[in-house]
């Protein structure tokens, strides 16, 4: 059983990894999505993998209460590693319920106060990989993916669009509904003074990963993520990312990295689109700045294999239900 704080309605990355996982679950293992548990099915549970160590804090809670810590894994988020841990005494209690702690970058497990490191493994998620498409000279497409909400640090978005008001060479489009109202207000007003910048509210999935797919770039600008789908989607289909240098970013790109750009640094992230332009014509041919981004990407395309996250997340399942298959660790 996996209990998810988002479900199909909510189209974020919760609800793609809980989809995912019972996927490849399904053909071994009866596998149901819930939102908060015990439910009235929840007699015939054999384990619980729960998403979110504070909004399934209470799940968490409820299942150690009725079956201690065995066949308990949770699963962090960005913002479980990242702040609540640190300041919510239930996210902070389900690390102690939990008997594996399940991180989706290589960097997470660094989050973790230190007498719980030991329960942690990494599960890279997963995506398909699709044909890396021409794209055009004429303009550089930057695109930036992600709900508007403080976490995903719209504002860099906003003020790098007002800084390049002057580059009709550099088009941003922007997908992900108004979480916070607020922001919504600011990304029409960014989108009535400088015409290059385009807010498309939210799409849905598919037609968002088309648009990943014909961009020239994926901007990700967050301030805190747990391993984000968007990087690792850009990624599967060559289309290179500047980043954020945050922990959770570092884990799915690499160290040495060179899209990265200080966290809320318009400035730095308006310079890097400049050079990623001025390198546009030279990237069939093999160099300037988009060439080695699209280079380094291609290195960490195999850590987003389906066969590599399949296989992770059985091993789990077996390992919660006491058949810990040889390599498990």
């Amino acid at each position: 059983m996996i209990v998810t704080p988002a479900l199909a309605d909510a189209n974020n990355g919760n609800w793609q990894t809980a989809w995912r996982w019972r996927r490849f679950l399904s053909p071994l293992y009866p596998v149901r999505l819930v939102k908060t548990w015990p439910d009235a099915d929840a007699a015939g549970d054999a384990a619980m993998i729960a998403l979110h160590a504070r909004r399934s804090a209470a799940s968490i809670a409820a299942w150690h209460a009725r079956h201690g810590g065995g066949r308990l894994a949770a699963v962090l988020t960005g913002t479980d590693l990242y702040r609540d841990i640190d300041v919510d005494a239930a996210a902070r209690r389900s690390l102690a319920l939990a008997s594996r702690l399940i991180v989706l970058q290589e960097r997470g497990p660094l989050a973790l106060p230190a007498e719980f490191r030991a329960k942690a493994c990494v599960i890279f998620q997963s995506t398909t990989t699709r044909m890396t498409l021409p794209k055009s000279y004429r303009r550089l497409r930057a695109l930036m993916v992600g709900h508007l909400r403080e976490e995903k640090s719209p504002e860099t978005l906003f003020a790098v669009a007002r800084l390049l008001a002057g580059r009709s060479d550099i088009l941003i489009d922007h997908v992900g509904a108004a979480l916070d109202a607020r922001l919504g207000d600011e990304a029409r007003a960014t989108m009535a003074a400088v015409g290059h910048y385009r807010w498309l509210d939210s799409l849905p999935h598919e037609a968002t990963r088309r648009r990943i797919q014909r961009a020239d770039l994926l901007i990700h600008a967050s301030r805190m993520e747990g391993g984000a789908h968007v990087v690792m989607e850009a990624v599967a289909c060559g289309t290179p990312v500047l980043a954020s240098r945050i922990e959770g970013n570092v884990g799915m790109l690499g160290e040495h990295y060179q899209g990265y750009f200080p966290c809320g640094d318009a400035e730095a992230l308006a310079d890097l689109l400049g050079r990623c332009r001025e390198s546009q014509p030279w990237r069939y041919a093999g160099s300037g700045l988009l060439a080695e981004l699209a280079d380094q990407c291609r290195s960490r395309v195999p850590l987003f294999a389906a066969a590599a996250e399949r296989d992770a997340v059985r091993r789990l399942a077996d390992d919660l239900l006491e058949n810990r298959p040889a390599g498990w660790s």
